[in-house]
Parts: C-alpha cells; structure tokens; sequence
C-alpha cells in the first residue's frame, strides 16, 4: 500500500493502469509502455513493468478465449434449440448451414447426404453458392476432402484445396470447387452413433488455415445437426407412416364397404332365386343395383331376359375373353361377364351404362353373374327332369304301349291336351350335334305347350297344330336359322287322342326319309306334299284327295264353266304333248288349244310341263279318269 501523502511509485501506478485496461476490454496495443516513459525508471522497474504487461496480455488472451467460447457455446444453444423446433428435413438442413456460416463467418457452408445405395456423398444445402454445378456435384467415398470425409469419418482440412496433395483430386470435384472459387475448406461429419450420415462444410475464398477452436466448433454444430437431422427423418418416417395408415384404413374400409355391398347383392340376389324369380327377376334387379340397363344369354347367345337395355347381345369373343379371364371385361361401354359353373359356359350377362364401373361394382357384377349361374343350372335341372317326364310321356305316346286314360291325365299334368288336335315332327339335322337339335326342340315345345324327346334314333317334337304340312316347313326354317344349319322336318296328322299317335309318328318319320332322299334336305313337309310318292308311302291310300290337290283347280274351273280343260290336258299328255295331234284328236282349230293350254298353265302354275310335275299331273288323270268311269258305272266292281 502507498504511504498517504506519497507519491506511488511508476511500476506500481503502470499496474494500476492495466489492471483498468483489462477491466475496460481494451485492445492489446493499449497495454504497451507509453514512448518516453521508460527513460525516468530504474532497470529492476522497468523489468517489472514488462512482466506485469506480458502477464496481463496474457490473462486478456484467455478472458477473451473463454468469451468467444461462452459465445460460441450460447449460439450452439441458440442452434440446438432452433433445431428442435423445426419439423421440416429441408428446413432442418438449411437451418444447419445457415448457423454454421454465422458462427465460423465463412463465404460458404454447405452439406452433402451419404448415398447407401450409390456408394457416395452428394450436395443437399449450400448457403452462400452460386455455382449450379459446385451445387450438384457429388462425391465419391474418398474422393476429394468431402469423400475422405465421409469414407473416414474424421474431420479435415486444407487451406488452400487446389494444391493440396492429400486429397484424391478428380475432374468433377476439381471443376465445381474452382467455379465456385473456393481456396480453404473445413469439413467434419455428421455423425450418428458409428455411421456417418453426410458431411458438413464451411469454406473461404481466400486461402487460410482453420484453427483447432473452428474445427472444435463446426464438429460440436455437426452433432448437433446430426441428431436434428436424424429427428427430421424419423419425424418424416412417422408422417408418412401415419399418412400410409390411415390410407390403408380408408382402403380397408372401403373395402369392407364395398364386401358388405357385394354380400347383401348377393344374399338378395340369391334370397330372389330361392323364392323362385326367373331370369328377368333376376336382370332387373341387377339392372337396379348397378344403375344400368343388364342383358342375360345362354351358352348359344340367345337371350334369356333383359332389363332396361337395348335387344343386342354381346359380343361371343367377349364373353370368350370374360371367361378366360374369370372377370368381368368392358366392350365398347358395355361390361360383360361369363356365366360359369366351373368350366361350363352358362351364358353371360351384359351391363350397359356403366362404362365407369369401378372394382367394388365390378365384384358386385361378377358375384351377380355367379347367382345368375345358380339360377340357369336351377333351371336347368328343373327342366331335365320335366323334359325326361315329357320324354317318358312321348315314348308312351309314340309307342301306344301305356293305357290311354292314364297316358292323357299324365300329360294334362305337364298342360298338354291330348284331345286337342297335335302335329307329330320328326327331325334331322347332319351337320348339328344330335343334343343341340334336341334343346332347340325342347325349347319349342315349352313355348309351344307340346312335347319332345329322343325316340329311338330320332328327334320328335309334338305340337297343337291342324297343318302339319305349313307347320313343318316353317319349323325348318326356324330351326335352320337358330342352329345355323339345314334341318330337315317330316310331319304328319293332325292326331287327336292318344291312339293316333303311333300311326303319326311312322308317317312322319316316312316323310322325313322321303325327304333325305329326294334330297329336299333342309325342308319341311308332310306326306301329302309329296305328290304320288306320299300317296304310296302313306298308310291310307286316299287317291281323290291326291286328284284334288293335282288337278283341283282344272277340275273346278270345269265344273263352274263348262270347259273341258281336264280332258285337254288328258289328250294332251297322250298326244305326247304335241299340240297338232291333240288338235286332231279334240277336234278343234290349233287355236283353241293353244288357249285351253294357256289356261292351264295360269291354273297350275308355270311349272306344270316339268317332267317332274307333269309326271303327278298324268297319274292324276289317270285316276281321275278311273273314277269318273266307275261313277257313271262303265266300270263294275
């Protein structure tokens, strides 16, 4: 302590003064001797002076080091803080380089991800660039300083990168750095646990060397960054985990929505079918499920019902594909799905105006397509066992072995009435399986309130019917036409009671051989239109009928004129159908005959001098002339 009233001496006044210096924070050259002062001390004062200053540069060398790290430490905080709020990768990654330029002051900070899969290290961030290609260069493990980073998981640097030798240089690298004009760089890595996950970077460009406490401070920024990093990941990671949930949930859901949709179609559906709705029940609440106009076929394409669609079935190669498939497949606007019963083709169903179905309704129209097949093999196993009872029946009809009573009480069961009057078909067909000529005339019967069967090796179908004749030649051409080929149809009757049947039947399957054999194959007929031939294959020879059906319109021409247009004909066939010589035997001017020939001709036909045709005319005079003669008695029994 000074003595009061002294003067202190100049050392300690000197101490004084930096023990003020270091109080103030002031610069280093203010601890220095004033010039001039030195020569008025002592040598062992001037000595202390310059301890005490080299002492108290040295504490203000480390007052400011431990400010510069309480700063540091505050803005690692400040980071570290910042960090944790942030939700966003890319903000985190920002966020990053943005702190690390403020805390090192470099020109440049930027970051590189590792790549797993490619093996190497590429630019994510930058603050500070502007270079596009120094911003999308990427680094392989141990390529350049990043890539060594990377690879070795320490930090490096280099004050000036160009001409540092204890990096791999490459092209790429060296190109990129250089555009950006960067000279020194400080990398460190990001670090979770053992696994470096990228690199982070401060640059200058000016070359310069990074000291222990900068590298200290970027390594302790990429840890923290690290850790935010990794956060932001497992934060993305679980956002879209939760966005991949509910989205399976909603699919989930709607999924069981539409299986609930699809399994009360189908227990409604199927509860229609039980309580017994056909097929058109059946189209039109699919129709009314689906909101579209629905089509049903069978197997041959023929339609079964429709409901709120146009009269065009589909396509055979859409139903083929629908089939192969085992889906429904859209046409033209129209969905079509295949009827099966295991690999049976049933027929198919067609939904129009719903071009836009989606997979929910298109499971709802393949489920309505499977009840559909329950429905047609319902069908058809009613209708297998009804055709075999109706095949029974026409056996014993046929056949006239089964007690007539009986027989007719059977088949008023089944809405056939015997006592009615009934057309007896018998059928062929060569070029059609024998089971599809048979269900086409099944299918007649059961709108035709008859019967049909196989009997023996032949096809029959029985009808209400009093023309047999009209009846068998429109039934050809309705069978050729829905199996697309000749079928040929030999009738007979009409037999009314079931005695006469047995009869029919022989005559019509007559018919029918006659028929092959005249090769009129794909026609219909019956006996009588057959000419002469059926009078003698019939059972019952009835030679005025034939004279009426050959020369009726001659005949009655005659009869109502007082022509004689009939014994022309006659002369004029035994004149060998020379009109000179049948002149000289009628006794008439050539004219005359030329006439009655005319006539003739507009009566029978234009055909009627065909050797075919006027071969039936001749057997008919012939009997008529017969008859005639028996009538007026020149013939005696």
């Amino acid at each position: 302590m000074p003595t009061p009233g002294k003067h202190p001496s100049p050392a300690l006044s000197h101490v004084q003064d930096l023990l003020n210096l270091l109080a103030e924070g002031a610069p280093a050259e203010s601890f220095a001797l004033p010039a001039g002062e030195d020569a008025h001390l002592s040598e062992a004062e001037a000595a202390a002076i310059a301890e005490a200053t080299r002492v108290a540069l040295r504490i203000r060398r480390t007052l400011s080091q431990h400010r510069r790290r309480e700063a540091e430490l505050a803005a690692l905080f400040d980071t570290a803080g910042d960090l944790a709020g942030l939700r966003d990768l890319d903000a985190v990654l920002k966020a990053i380089v943005h702190r690390a330029k403020l805390l090192l002051g470099t020109d440049v900070t930027y970051l590189s991800l590792n790549d797993d899969e490619a093996g190497d290290t590429y630019m994510r961030v930058t603050d500070g660039s502007v270079s596009a290609a120094f911003q999308q260069v990427r680094l392989g493990m141990g390529e350049g300083l990043g890539g060594l980073v990377a690879e070795t998981a320490r930090p490096y640097t280099t004050g000036d990168y160009r001409d540092d030798p204890q990096f791999r240089h490459t092209a790429a690298i060296d190109g990129a750095v250089a555009e950006e004009g960067l000279r020194a760089i400080l990398g460190v890595p990001l670090r979770l646990g053992t696994r470096v996950i990228g690199v982070l970077f401060a640059a200058d460009r000016t070359a310069r060397t990074f000291t222990p406490d900068e590298v200290a401070l970027l390594s302790s920024l990429a840890d923290h960054a690290a850790i935010a990093i990794d956060g932001a990941r497992l934060l993305d990671e679980t956002r879209t985990a939760l966005v991949d949930l509910n989205a399976a949930s909603q699919t989930i859901e709607a999924h069981s929505e539409a299986m609930r949709r699809a399994q009360d179609a189908h227990d409604r559906l199927t509860d229609l079918v039980l309580r017994g709705g056909d097929v058109t029940d059946v189209a039109t609440a699919i129709g009314a499920l689906l909101r579209g106009g629905t089509l049903v076929i069978d197997a041959e394409g023929t339609e079964l019902a429709r409901a709120g669609a146009a009269p065009q079935p589909p396509p055979a190669r859409a139903v083929a594909a629908s089939r192969a498939d085992g889906r429904a497949v859209p046409v033209g606007g129209t969905w079509v799905c295949a009827v099966l019963a295991g690999p049976e083709l049933l027929g198919g169903i067609a939904l129009s105006g719903r071009a836009d179905l989606d997979d929910a309704d298109r499971r709802l129209f393949e489920r309505a397509a499977v009840v559909t097949a329950l429905l047609l093999l319902l069908r058809r196993s009613v209708a297998e066992a009804e055709d075999r009872v109706r095949g029974e029946i026409l056996g014993d009809l046929l056949t006239g072995a089964a007690d007539p009573a009986a027989l007719t009480a059977r088949a008023r069961r089944l809405g056939v009435n015997l006592d009615q009057p009934y057309a007896v078909f018998v059928l062929h067909a060569e070029t059609v399986p024998r089971p599809r000529l048979l269900a086409a005339a099944a299918r007649i019967a059961h709108t035709r309130t008859g019967l049909a069967g196989a009997h023996h090796e032949d096809v029959v179908l029985v009808c209400p019917s009093e023309a047999p004749s009209a009846g068998a030649a429109a039934l050809a051409h309705e069978l050729g036409q829905a199996l697309a080929g000749p079928v040929t149809v030999g009738a007979a009757g009409p037999a009314t009671g079931p005695g006469n049947f047995p009869d029919a039947y022989a005559e019509a399957r007559r018919c029918r051989t006659a028929l092959r054999a005249l090769g009129r194959t794909g026609t219909g007929a019956a006996l009588g239109d057959l000419g002469f031939l059926g009078v003698l294959l019939g059972d019952q020879t009835d030679l005025g009928g034939y004279v009426q059906r050959t020369l009726g319109p001659l005949i009655e021409y005659d009869a109502q004129r007082g022509t004689d247009l009939v014994r022309t004909l006659r002369v004029y066939f035994e004149a060998g159908m020379n009109q000179s010589r049948a002149r000289d035997a009628l006794h008439v001017h050539i004219n005359t005959v030329v006439q009655r020939l005319d006539r003739i001709g507009r009566l029978l036909g234009a055909d009627w001098q065909r050797p075919e045709r006027s071969l039936e005319l001749q057997l008919a005079l012939r009997v008529h002339q017969v008859q005639s003669a028996a009538k007026s008695g020149h013939i005696g029994c």
